[in-house]
C-alpha cells in the first residue's frame, strides 16, 4: 500500500521543478475544474464551486454590512450603450465578444456579452436617480462575465469568469473616494483574514488603471513562484460615466449636478491566488477560515465493532458546534483517504480507530505542518477549534514571511530585473511617475508596475528614477505578473 500511496503523490508535477505543471496539476487533481470544450472556459466542478462559495457569503455578509444591496442586471449590453464612454469602450475592445444574430436573423445593432457591467448600468442610473436624496445609491452583481483572452489558464485568466462587481453613485469626489477606499479594504482583511494571504495596497498608474476610472486602486499579492497576481480592484470613477450617461441630480441649492461614481470587484481569479500561496507539493493546502470542510475524519479500521459508530459520533458533535466537518467512510485504505484529503488542502484530519477510542482519544493530523498529536474525545471540539485558530495563524505567517522574502529594494534598472529575476520577487524602487518608463520595463523585460503603495511614500523625497535618472515623484512596486 505504501508503494501505491507514493505513486499517488507522484501525479503533482514538484513547484520548483515547474510551476506552472504544477499548478494545473493541482487544481485537475484537486477537482476544483475540468477543461470544456469552449475555448477559454472552464467547468468549475463541486469542490471548486464551493471554495467560491465561501468566498461569495463571507464576502456579500461584508457589502451589506458597508450599506450594499444586491441587484442583477442584463448579460447583453447594445453596443450604443458600451460606445458612449470612448476611454472605456477602447479599453475592452479587443476582448469583448459579439452577438450579431438572433436565430438566424441579423441583429439591428450588435450586442456585447457583458466584460464588464458599467455601461448597463449606468443607463439605469440615470433613469433612477432625480435628487440627491436618491444618493448614495450603492448596488452589488453577483454574475459571469466574458472576455476575449489569448491566452487562457485556469481560474488565473478565462474568457468567462465568475465574479462580483459593486457600482455605487454619491453626491461628490469626497463621498466617492470614501466608498473606493472603504472597499479596498473590505478586500484586504477579507484576503488577509479568511484567506490567509498578505497583500500589497496601494494605487496604480494612468497607464495601469482601469479604462474609464479617475483613479483605480488594488491588492496586490505576491506567488509562491515570485509573480504577482492582482486580487481585487476598487475605481473611483470620477464623473466620466455620469457625463456619458447623463446621471444627474438635484442638489440642495436647486442646481442639476453630474453624480460621481465608483466601481469595485474581485473574481474566481482568488482561487488562483489560494493555490498559489499556500499550496505544496502535495496539493492544496487551504486556511481553516475559507476551507469548505475543515475537518475530515478518517475511520481505521472501520471493520471493526463501534469504530463507524464512534467516527459518525464525533462528526455529530462536530458539525453541532458549527464546525466544517465530513467523514471519508468510502472503501479505500486509510493511507490513500489521507492522501486524497492532504491533496485536497482540509486543514485537519482526525484518525480513530479501536486503540483510540480504548484510549477514550482521537489523532489529529495538521494540514500545514503535518503535524500530528492525540485528542482527548472528551472536550475534543475545543482541541480543534485551538488547533484549526494555531493553522490559520500559521498560513498567514508563512505567507507574510514569504512576502517578506521576494520583496527588494531597487535603485537602479538593473537591480529591478535582478529582483524579479534572480530573485524571483518584487522590486520597490522611486519612479519619475513617467509613462516611458514603465512602458521600457514592459517592452524590454515584460516587468510591470503592480502599485504605488499608500505607506513609505517619503521614500522618494530626494531620489531619482532607476530607469532616466528625473527626480523620483513616488515610490513603486515592479514585478511580472499573471
Amino acid at each position: 500500500m505504501a508503494k501505491k500511496d507514493k505513486a499517488f503523490v507522484q501525479d503533482i508535477t514538484p513547484m520548483d521543478q515547474d510551476f506552472s505543471r504544477w499548478y494545473t496539476d493541482v487544481v485537475t487533481r484537486a477537482e476544483l475544474m475540468d477543461y470544456s470544450d469552449v475555448r477559454g472556459c472552464m467547468v468549475i466542478r463541486p469542490y471548486g464551486y464551493a471554495i467560491w462559495e465561501r468566498i461569495q457569503q463571507e464576502l456579500d455578509r461584508r457589502f451589506k454590512e458597508t450599506g450594499h444591496k444586491n441587484a442583477y442586471f442584463p448579460l447583453f449590453i447594445p453596443e450604443s450603450l458600451l460606445k458612449k464612454e470612448a476611454e472605456h469602450v477602447e479599453g475592452f475592445a479587443p476582448e469583448v465578444a459579439w452577438v450579431t444574430h438572433g436565430g438566424s436573423e441579423e441583429l439591428a445593432e450588435r450586442l456585447v456579452v457583458r466584460p464588464t457591467s458599467e455601461t448597463i448600468i449606468c443607463s439605469m442610473y440615470a433613469r433612477w436617480i432625480q435628487s440627491y436624496r436618491d444618493l448614495p445609491l450603492k448596488l452589488n452583481q453577483w454574475c459571469n462575465v466574458v472576455r476575449w483572452e489569448k491566452t487562457t489558464r485556469p481560474f488565473l485568466r478565462t474568457s468567462e469568469f465568475l465574479w462580483q462587481e459593486g457600482h455605487t453613485v454619491h453626491v461628490d469626489y469626497e463621498d466617492a473616494q470614501k466608498e473606493t477606499l472603504t472597499m479596498l479594504e473590505v478586500y484586504r482583511s477579507f484576503v488577509t483574514d479568511y484567506m490567509a494571504i498578505p497583500v500589497l495596497c496601494g494605487q496604480k498608474t494612468e497607464k495601469e488603471k482601469f479604462a474609464g476610472a479617475q483613479d483605480t486602486y488594488t491588492i496586490e499579492a505576491i506567488m509562491h513562484d515570485g509573480q504577482a497576481l492582482q486580487m481585487g480592484t476598487s475605481h473611483n470613477l470620477g464623473q466620466h460615466f455620469a457625463k456619458a450617461y447623463e446621471i444627474k441630480y438635484l442638489d440642495k441649492d436647486g442646481a442639476q449636478k453630474y453624480a460621481w461614481q465608483t466601481s469595485w470587484g474581485v473574481s474566481t481569479r482568488l482561487i488562483g491566488g489560494l493555490i498559489m500561496v499556500h499550496g505544496d507539493d502535495r496539493g492544496l493546502r487551504l486556511p481553516p477560515n475559507i476551507a469548505p470542510t475543515q475537518v475530515i475524519i478518517v475511520p481505521v479500521a472501520a471493520h471493526k465493532p463501534g469504530v463507524s459508530e464512534k467516527a459518525n459520533e464525533l462528526l455529530d458533535i462536530l458539525k453541532a458546534a458549527g464546525i466544517r466537518a465530513d467523514i471519508d467512510e468510502r472503501d479505500q485504505s486509510p493511507g490513500w483517504k489521507f492522501n486524497e484529503w492532504e491533496m485536497r488542502g482540509v486543514p485537519l484530519r482526525i484518525e480513530i480507530g479501536p486503540r483510540d477510542i480504548e484510549n477514550g482519544q482521537a489523532m489529529l493530523v495538521r494540514r500545514d505542518t503535518a503535524e500530528k498529536q492525540p485528542a482527548a474525545l472528551e472536550g475534543i471540539v475545543a482541541s480543534v477549534n485551538d488547533l484549526l485558530a494555531q493553522i490559520q495563524q500559521n498560513m498567514l505567517d508563512q505567507a507574510l514571511a514569504l512576502r517578506q522574502a521576494k520583496i527588494r529594494k531597487a535603485a537602479t534598472e538593473a537591480e529591478i530585473c535582478e529582483a524579479v529575476d534572480a530573485h524571483k520577487g518584487f522590486a520597490i524602487s522611486p519612479w519619475c511617475g513617467d509613462r516611458a518608463c514603465e512602458e521600457h520595463m514592459k517592452a524590454e523585460y515584460n516587468i510591470t508596475t503592480r502599485c504605488m503603495p499608500f505607506e513609505g511614500q517619503e521614500e522618494a523625497e530626494g531620489a531619482v528614477c532607476p530607469i532616466c535618472g528625473k527626480p523620483a515623484k513616488k515610490m513603486i512596486y515592479w514585478a511580472r505578473a499573471y
